[in-house]
């Protein structure tokens, strides 16, 4: 893994220079994933390390490579999730649409005309989705944003982004739609063969050049803005 271009020392976080006083130096953020959150492609380091060194956040880091939003066992989101300090002061609350849902062709599942967790299907990925909005909300009393992966060649995934785009307008929650950002996507061969190191995962300087960029700005608009999702 380290002898990707893309994963050289350059671009570790620890080289990485700090930035603190800004919007996010302090603020304190969960962050619920798998592979993508842990930084399985970028030697352990996603976005989230970048953000705690870089920017100064207080981060959460609960990440477990090739689990789902599905729950299917211990390591799911959502079992992961009750996990977490309750009692934590967080600012935000940011979890991973999961990549593995769709390589495992999980059920989507349908939106619930409730709010309350005890109807939720969370063998589903629309009820994991809208179990982990309410708990999270109603635990850390704080707002909830998702993310998305960047574009790859995946039909069920596309589906999953349409389905929490639905999922959003019910719940108002935050997303952080990397998959329908054109720009973003727009990019040479040669600076995909820099950032990813495979078409799902990152390498450190495709979060640290590519994404962390745009994850940067949207949460400092958060905190800035918390009640305007």
């Amino acid at each position: 893994m380290l002898e990707l271009p893309g994963n050289k020392l350059e671009y570790a976080v620890a080289s990485v220079e700090k930035t603190r006083g800004g919007i996010l130096d302090g603020k304190t953020i969960i962050f619920l994933g798998s592979s993508v959150t842990e930084g399985a492609g970028s030697c352990g380091e996603s976005f989230v390390d970048y953000l705690k060194h870089k920017d100064g956040v207080a981060t959460i880091k609960e990440a477990v490579s090739g689990t789902t939003l599905v729950t299917i066992d211990d390591n799911s989101y959502i079992p992961r999730m009750k996990s977490i300090d309750t009692s934590i002061k967080a600012d935000a609350f940011v979890c991973q649409l999961s990549t593995n849902d769709a390589t495992q062709g999980l059920p989507l599942g349908a939106v619930c005309d409730s709010f309350d967790c005890e109807d939720f299907d969370t063998t589903t990925i629309a009820g994991a989705i809208e179990y982990i909005l309410s708990y999270a909300k109603d635990t850390w009393k704080c707002p909830v944003v998702f993310y998305t992966g960047t574009r790859y060649d995946s039909e069920e995934y596309g589906k999953m982004v349409a389905l929490l785009w639905k999922i959003q307008k019910k719940w108002n929650c935050g997303v952080i739609d990397l998959w329908n950002d054109t720009e973003l996507n727009n990019i040479t061969r040669k600076q995909r063969d820099l950032y990813m190191n495979d078409g799902i995962h990152p390498t450190r300087a495709g979060y640290l050049k590519w994404w962390l960029p745009k994850i940067e700005n949207y949460l400092e608009n958060l905190m800035m803005n918390p009640d305007h999702l």
